[in-house]
């Protein structure tokens, strides 16, 4: 759009050049021919149909010297072009004097001049623009950046929390164990000594009131103590670690989706299986890609473990094979594995009551 009114700020001086002819016809023509051409260079941009038109518009000038009172035009599209030596050939018009009144020559080189300092003018404001936008993209792009590594060390940050509250609880749960347990067992020993000794029949009532106390309490810690060592239990972080260790050998895709309540003994269960499962794949498998899957549903836990080596047969007798169903059979669980020419599969569900 503004080159469009550059180019009408310059057709008005060159209208003027031409007014100064005695012809009514000429000007006209030349006129909407000078337009005509412009508006097709700038169409054409860029091609060799827009350079042949602007040196066939300089050739013209020799033919007719009139034609160059509207050179300027031309001029300023073949700047653009960066293609300026085009406009030479407009020079052999020069050669006739007498066809062009000293106005008209002072006129034309004046629009030249305009359209020189316009081009100059507008073509560093349009770089200033281009880079002007560059940056705003590149700004915007660090920002994206920044706010992702933001989201990042957040992520790691909460991560970094939850692991800490987690040894937290374990500790927490191994000193109740290891000091609150032991003082709570020795003083159920203690009463319990004192009922078979004592020979006061008013005191047995208390003593074995007593004991029955201490025995809840030594109940409702033990409890505890498991829920706190349960809840220690980062069923995603171990798997990831031992995941890490193939790295090197297979492409791994993990998914899991658990909760962070799920019951210690089934978390123990999937880590044990899922350890012994990479341990099979490193001995045995052929593949180069392992897939395993962890979801918990209402009811029950499922496992899917599966690579992409060929396996044509198992062992029945193997230890491995052997130690993952005792440990799905232990907590009531199902487990299968399937040998197929496609890989290898893994397949446990355990139910959650």
């Amino acid at each position: 759009m503004n080159r469009l009114i550059d180019k009408l700020a310059i057709l008005l001086i060159c209208l003027m050049s031409l007014m100064m002819t005695d012809s009514f016809t000429a000007p006209v023509i030349i006129i909407l021919s000078a337009m005509a051409v412009s508006t097709a260079v700038q169409l054409l941009t860029g091609t060799a149909a827009a350079a042949v038109l602007i040196a066939g518009f300089s050739l013209l000038c020799g033919v007719f010297p009139v034609t160059l009172c509207t050179m300027p035009l031309l001029l300023y599209d073949a700047l653009w072009e960066k293609k300026w030596w085009l406009t030479a050939p407009a020079a052999l018009a020069l050669i006739k004097l007498g066809s062009l009144s000293a106005g008209q020559i002072m006129i034309t080189l004046a629009a030249a001049a305009v359209a020189v300092i316009i081009y100059i003018r507008v073509s560093g404001l349009e770089q200033t623009v281009t880079k002007l936008t560059d940056l705003r993209d590149e700004v915007a792009g660090k920002n994206q950046q920044l706010a992702q590594q933001n989201l990042l060390l957040a992520e790691a940050q909460d991560n970094e929390i939850h692991l800490a509250t987690l040894k937290e609880r374990n500790r927490i749960a191994r000193e109740i164990h290891d000091n609150v347990g032991h003082m709570l067992t020795r003083s159920l020993l203690q009463s319990g000594a004192l009922i078979v000794i004592n020979k006061d029949e008013q005191l047995r009532e208390p003593l074995e009131s007593l004991r029955d106390t201490l025995d809840s309490a030594m109940t409702s810690i033990r409890e505890s103590v498991h829920d706190l060592h349960d809840d220690s239990i980062d069923l995603k972080k171990v798997v990831e670690d031992s995941l890490r260790s193939v790295e090197d050998r297979f492409t791994v895709k993990f998914d899991c989706d658990v909760s962070e309540h799920l019951s210690g003994n089934i978390k123990l269960c999937i880590i044990g299986v899922i350890k012994e499962g990479l341990s099979n794949a490193v001995k045995h498998s052929n593949g180069d890609s392992i897939e395993l899957i962890v979801r918990e549903h209402p009811a029950f836990c499922q496992l899917v473990m599966e690579d992409n080596g060929s396996c044509s047969e198992i062992k029945e007798s193997g230890i491995g094979l052997k130690n993952m169903r005792d440990r799905a059979a232990a907590l009531g669980g199902r487990i299968s594995f399937t040998p197929s020419p496609e890989g290898f599969r893994i397949f446990m569900s355990i139910p959650k009551a």
